[in-house]
């Protein structure tokens, strides 16, 4: 269930912070959101995986770390990307 590789170099592309950027935390929470979306949408007719709920639910709690660092560390970067992916109020 990973992105395609199209797709996460989009992601890559609209959310990194120098042009090298791969692993950042701005990118690895959108990569994170994108998977996050994608299994949601598997689980509307898929109710019973459990196994992949599980995969679900360490996908939500890695994010909410990363964000917690990224607010902390750099709370106007924290701002704009949670207003870009449209998550947390």
């Amino acid at each position: 269930m990973a992105l395609a590789s199209e797709a996460k170099k989009q992601v890559i592309s609209k959310y990194k912070v120098h042009k090298t950027d791969s692993g950042s935390t701005e990118v690895q929470v959108a990569i994170l959101s994108q998977r996050i979306a994608q299994l949601t949408e598997h689980f509307k007719s898929h109710q019973k995986d459990h196994s992949s709920r599980l995969g679900l639910l360490t996908m939500v709690a890695r994010r909410r770390r990363l964000l917690k660092y990224l607010k902390a560390n750099s709370p106007e970067r924290y701002k704009d990307l949670i207003t870009r992916l449209g998550i947390r109020r």
